[in-house]
């Protein structure tokens, strides 16, 4: 969410400085433009006024100085001109002792300069006949006033801009937060979702989410309905197919297979171990129960409901106990902890004498899972054998049946590890070691 909300501030930055530059780059040259165009009306204006001071004299032509602006009389006033004939030209006191230099082609110019002080001066010639005889005037103003004023202008519209932008950027955030949040809300019920704080997403959300939302409630009733549905089928089945099974291993056992020894031997192991099989898979949807899908494991409220449902699957002779913190929440989905513990105090059960025990710990780089009992035990020689490729305890090896195979495949898909230790009452002790980060 942060990455969006980071994406799309980058991009709304990005493409209000680039239109922001161009706009006030624009703008700007249209101002000045436009001044200059206002200028150079005054400029001819001047111009002209210098054309009509232009007189017959007993000489010829001369300049009615009379009719002259008191600024061409000052020096470096900021006004002058220069007039342009067949035999000369004519400069106004102004200049003093520069010299305004004769522009190639009629119109306006702005790159001259003059003066000690560097005056900027904007030019415009303009060509006339007068008397019969050609005259080219121009007229020259200094532009550094109104230049700095103008610099002065860029300055306070730069600060204008960067203040307006930085004012709009902070309500774009302030939007753009404000319309991403039902999203945020939408990650943080997907996140309650997945740890089995809820089972639905709440429907009161956007138009635009309303689509999504609703999909998404759809598929969640439909798969938690569906395993409902499955785990149900499971236990009806085996239900059905206890009955048939005691029947043939009844018939097994009989005398009238006495004839065929072999026959009656493989026909009974080969019973035992679907019954065996049929009889874990029951005590799995058993154990399973009804939960939210992606619901944590609460030891504090899962673990004593699985320790009753062994104790009325394996008799009350046996002494079920726990040790976990309290409050202890494991990231990992419920269901296959449940798997997990569950085969492995079930195998525990069948092969305890009077005591089985689970224990939880937290680590540093994670968590601790153990099960011990005071049964018999698995000889140390063994154990490396129960963990060569291919192999399942319950099916392999004499004297202890625990199913591992699943077991070992949950611990790995989680990155763990599982060993074999003894335990302090004599018996087998198997320790699975978690990471903290999956």
């Amino acid at each position: 969410m942060r990455s969006i909300q980071r994406r799309l501030s980058l991009g709304l930055i990005s493409v209000m400085v680039v239109v922001g530059l161009v706009l006030a780059q624009t703008s700007l040259w249209l101002f000045e433009m436009g001044l200059q165009r206002y200028l150079e009306a005054g400029l001819r204006n001047d111009s002209e006024n210098l054309l009509a001071a232009l007189v017959r004299g007993p000489q010829g032509l001369q300049l009615d100085e009379r009719r002259l602006s008191p600024a061409y009389q000052r020096p470096f006033s900021g006004h002058y001109f220069r007039i342009d004939f067949a035999d000369g030209h004519w400069r106004s006191r102004s200049l003093w002792d520069q010299e305004l230099p004769a522009l190639d082609q009629p119109g306006l110019q702005d790159n001259l300069q003059l003066g000690p002080e560097g005056q900027q001066l904007l030019v415009l010639r303009t060509d006339y006949r007068r008397l019969g005889l050609p005259i080219s005037i121009s007229v020259a103003e200094d532009y550094t006033p109104i230049r700095e004023s103008f610099r002065r202008m860029q300055q306070i519209g730069l600060g204008l801009g960067l203040t307006g932008l930085l004012l709009i950027l902070l309500l774009q955030r302030i939007t753009v937060r404000r319309a991403l949040r039902p999203l945020e809300q939408a990650r943080e019920q997907i996140a309650q979702l997945q740890q089995g704080q809820r089972s639905q997403l709440d429907d009161r959300v956007p138009v635009e989410l309303e689509p999504l939302v609703a999909q998404i409630n759809h598929l969640l009733a439909h798969t938690e309905d569906s395993l409902k549905r499955s785990r149900n089928a499971l236990g009806n089945l085996g239900h059905a197919l206890k009955t048939p099974l005691a029947v043939l291993l009844s018939l097994a056992s009989s005398e009238q297979l006495d004839a065929h020894p072999k026959l009656r031997k493989v026909l009974k192991e080969q019973l035992e171990q679907v019954q065996q099989r049929l009889n874990r898979e029951l005590n799995r949807a058993r154990l399973s129960g009804d939960a939210l899908p992606g619901a944590l494991f609460d030891c504090d409220g899962e673990l004593p409901g699985l320790l009753a449902t062994l104790n009325m699957i394996h008799g009350e002779h046996l002494a079920l106990s726990y040790r976990a913190p309290t409050g202890l929440q494991l990231p990992w989905d419920r269901e296959d902890l449940l798997e997990l513990l569950g085969n492995l105090l079930d195998n525990a059960c069948k092969w305890a004498d009077a005591e089985v025990r689970v224990s939880v710990v937290e680590t540093a780089g994670g968590f601790e899972l153990s099960v011990e009992d005071d049964g018999p035990g698995i000889p140390a020689e063994r154990r490396d054998q129960v963990f060569s490729r291919g192999t399942r305890l319950d099916e392999q090896t004499e004297g202890h049946g625990l199913g591992l195979g699943i077991v070992r495949d949950i611990v790995d898909s989680w990155g763990g590890k599982l060993s074999l230790l003894d335990s302090e009452w004599g018996g087998l002790k198997v320790v699975i070691e978690l990471p903290k980060h999956r």
